[in-house]
């Protein structure tokens, strides 16, 4: 308590600091963005979409419109082995290509080091840490140099992948003392986030989402084998599988039913590669762990990864991504009930064995990053958006007390904001509006230095 208190005296925020130029990967446009413009050295500012523009290494510009990120809508062991990579086809259709890199067996983060993100650790050096001062300075410098997940929410940012993967490459010959792993979310289907507005994406299918998608995946893929020496952890596409099992009464949803289906498909089998572990987002114990949906969630990711082949690099399912639900809890919180699954470790557990009986893989990845205090100011437990409350969750690690779960990680980065609270933005989302939510919050993607001052406060354990 008495370091709890430290901290909220030190979260004072002092007047936000005037840059030059924006930093390496840094924000420098988009709709209400009143900072910098221009990069440093060596970036380019370029266009994401139009909440949304990030220096990035060696880009020319995109386009003059300005950018958006997107809602962000997180034991005994069996060992890694490494074998021989073979020839395997894909990228481009038609094309052959032969990874020379190490195939990826077992869990990927058993004895790995998890990437830390140099943009998420950019926005907590130049946006959030000037307005912090003491014990929460400390503790956000901290935070910065945790490994976090790489959202490629836009095909802009996709080519940063080399500068990445090259990045690591390099760390690892260096002689890292435990080799580094990347991570990446693979997050950009035509009519993205269907059943809600925060993070509407970039692409649609009445204007040729299909083929942008499937070149987004292809050009993915191409720099994942340029740099066959690195081993890559995806998480596939948040939220969308969750809402073709709950949300076919929503029109955007029900149209691009077949749509998301046949792109994960197409995801799987291009991104099936010997270097790379896929996930596919499963939602979380509060969307798909109820009795009525855990079947239906199961009979699905058997029939799309039958679909796929049965990529072998198909490793699991994520859970709890950008969500606030705890691994494991004392006590269930009221609102989980009657819904017996009232945690992560438990929705995972019930549905583990129906996975298993359709054929799919029953590993899991749960996002903990914001997971720290439980139940936090959720009123509902479908409250997703900016939860008052909250703080940063357990680090990433593979001591989950669970066999199932290869690892605690931090997918959604913590400060990046839910969704906007202005009632008159295109993206405001009715979530982002109920009492638990905090406001006033900027548009998805954004930079939220209130939730993030909180976040450290609350986190648990402290840092």
């Amino acid at each position: 308590m008495a370091l709890k208190n430290v901290l909220l005296a030190a979260v004072a925020i002092a007047p936000a600091a005037v840059y030059a130029q924006s930093g390496a990967y840094g924000q420098c446009g988009g709709i209400g963005w009143s900072g910098s413009k221009t990069c440093v050295s060596g970036y380019t500012c370029t266009y994401g979409n139009d909440w949304y523009s990030q220096c990035l290494p060696g880009q020319p510009p995109q386009s003059t419109q300005q950018p958006t990120s997107t809602k962000t809508t997180s034991t005994t062991k069996p060992p890694t082995t490494v074998t021989t990579a073979t020839t395997t086809t894909g990228g481009n259709p038609g094309t052959t290509v032969i990874p020379t890199g190490p195939a990826v067996t077992g869990n990927p983060f058993l004895d790995k080091k998890i990437y830390a993100n140099p943009y998420y650790s950019s926005e907590i050096h130049t946006l959030a840490i000037p307005q912090m001062t003491g014990a929460a300075k400390a503790a956000a410098s901290k935070v910065a140099e945790v490994g976090t997940f790489v959202w490629l929410d836009t095909m802009a940012k996709v080519p940063s992948l080399d500068t990445y993967l090259g990045n690591i490459a390099a760390i690892n010959a260096a002689g890292a003392s435990q080799e580094v792993i990347a991570n990446f979310v693979v997050y950009d289907l035509p009519d993205r986030d269907c059943a809600a507005l925060a993070s509407n994406g970039e692409y649609s299918i009445a204007n040729g989402g299909v083929a942008k998608y499937k070149t987004y995946i292809d050009t993915i893929r191409g720099h994942l084998v340029k740099h066959s020496n690195v081993k890559v952890v995806l998480v596939i596409e948040p939220d969308s599988l969750a809402n073709m099992v709950t949300n076919m009464g929503v029109a955007k949803c029900a149209n691009a039913a077949s749509t998301y289906k046949s792109l994960t498909v197409y995801a799987m089998e291009q991104l099936n590669l010997p270097n790379v572990s896929m996930y596919l987002d499963a939602g979380h114990a509060g969307w798909l762990g109820w009795a009525a949906n855990i079947g239906p969630t199961a009979d699905m990711f058997g029939e799309l990864y039958t679909l796929a082949g049965k990529p072998k690099a198909v490793r699991g399912l994520a859970t709890n991504v950008s969500n606030y639900n705890g691994f494991s809890v004392a006590q269930c919180a009221a609102f989980t009930s009657p819904n017996v699954n009232c945690d992560e470790k438990r929705y995972i557990n019930a549905l583990a064995p129906l996975l298993t009986a359709k054929g799919f893989p029953a590993h899991f990845i749960v996002d903990t990053s914001r997971s720290g205090v439980q139940p936090g100011g959720r009123v509902e437990w479908g409250d997703w958006c900016n939860v008052s409350g909250s703080g940063f969750g357990p680090r990433p690690t593979t001591n989950t007390g669970d066999a199932l779960v290869d690892s605690f990680v931090w997918i959604k980065p913590g400060g990046e904001c839910d969704g906007t609270s202005d009632t008159s933005a295109v993206r405001y989302d009715g979530h982002c509006g109920v009492a638990s939510a905090m406001k006033p919050a900027p548009e998805a993607g954004q930079w939220f230095q209130a939730f993030f001052n909180m976040l450290v406060v609350n986190a648990n354990p402290s840092f």
